[in-house]
């Protein structure tokens, strides 16, 4: 699908508190439903907008991301003391097999959904860890977010998640977004 990366120069955007319309801090949280030791990782973490929101309800956040600079920027931004962050490719998460309680993505599935990338997710959360996917819809209007060409449905999400053994718990079909929660 899309596979880039978001612009270092608009990163700014990523701390714009109207992304809340999309996903709020509190329905992220009731998604994730964490144990306050949770070991979690932020799949795309960007400048920590959401790490941040999360980092207070767990033990460890492992804010992951491509660009280095996106790290660099959260630190800036005030970095949690029990966050980490992990320059990797979700392809190729330097975590060991069932490290993670739980994993989310905020707009970003669309760019690392792969069967080799899915598969890698399924290694790293653990057997009944949970997996937090939101991201833009296929079924969206395509006035924000990437276009549509980049999007996948609720179905296409579900399939990605099942193929890779996940069982799928809750999905939310959204104006603008999709909402899953699916657990290994």
């Amino acid at each position: 699908m899309g596979f880039h990366t978001f612009p270092i120069d608009r990163a700014d955007a990523l701390e714009d508190p109207s992304r809340y319309r999309f996903c709020s801090r509190e329905e992220l949280l009731e998604m994730l439903d964490l144990d306050d030791d949770a070991v979690v990782a932020d799949l795309g973490s960007g400048t920590g907008f959401y790490t941040s929101d999360v980092a207070p309800f767990a033990g460890t956040v492992h804010a992951v991301d491509v660009q280095s600079e996106m790290h660099d920027l959260h630190r800036e931004n005030g970095m949690e003391p029990n966050v980490e962050p992990v320059t990797a490719d979700v392809s190729s998460l330097p975590f060991d097999d069932g490290q993670l309680d739980a994993a989310f993505s905020v707009m970003t599935h669309h760019e690392y959904a792969t069967e080799e990338t899915m598969a890698e997710l399924a290694r790293v959360v653990r057997s009944d860890g949970r997996l937090v996917t939101v991201d833009w819809s296929a079924d969206g209007t395509g006035e924000d977010g990437p276009s549509m060409d980049e999007r996948f449905g609720c179905e296409d999400v579900t399939a990605h998640l099942e193929d890779a053994g996940f069982t799928v718990e809750s999905v939310r079909d959204r104006p603008e977004t999709l909402a899953i929660v699916a657990r290994r």
